[in-house]
């Protein structure tokens, strides 16, 4: 196959993902590593380490961030300004208190992406909001599994299916006689 076939603008087309965090059974860490790899485009065939492939991440209600044993309570960030007497603490708790889990998630996730030109454009595709609503509905892509509209239900896959079925149909034979 082809270096060129699947290098189109379509290929690098960035699509929308939505994660809602309060019904995601995960723990932070597993939810921002797969965060990390759709923001760098892992999951595109077409990934290359040195350009921005990956997509748009919002993650919604992120007040109920999940975290497992005591880290929501003894893990500490650092902040140091390489002054003398400048290192600043502060643990998780505080900080969702201070600045909401949002932020929490987005170090998290920062940690995760490549330390390269590229994590400051990356990071910046990921959205994240404390409750449940967000002004990026229009944006996303919208897949109904089961309850929803099929692809069948559509109007126009109706018509275009009943034509085709019109068109591939045998007339009756006669009964064979032996």
């Amino acid at each position: 196959m082809s270096q060129t076939v699947g290098r189109t603008r379509l290929a690098y087309a960035r699509s929308w993902h939505l994660v809602d965090i309060g019904s995601d059974p995960r723990a932070l860490g597993r939810i921002a590593s797969s965060i990390a790899l759709t923001l760098m485009g892992k999951h595109k065939p077409i990934f290359d380490p040195s350009t921005d492939c990956g997509d748009y991440v919002v993650a919604i209600d992120c007040a109920n961030l999940h975290t497992t044993g005591k880290k929501r309570f003894q893990k500490l960030y650092r902040t140091h300004t390489t002054r003398p007497g400048s290192l600043k603490e502060i643990s998780m708790d505080r900080m969702i208190a201070k600045w909401g889990g949002g932020e929490v998630l987005r170090k998290a996730v920062s940690g995760m992406l490549p330390k390269n030109r590229l994590r400051k454009e990356r990071l910046a595709r990921l959205k994240t909001f404390e409750g449940r609503s967000h002004p990026y509905t229009e944006n996303l892509l919208t897949v109904s599994v089961g309850g929803g509209q099929g692809i069948a239900e559509h109007p126009d896959v109706k018509k275009a299916l009943a034509e085709a079925k019109q068109n591939t149909e045998v007339p009756a034979s006669r009964p064979l006689s032996c």
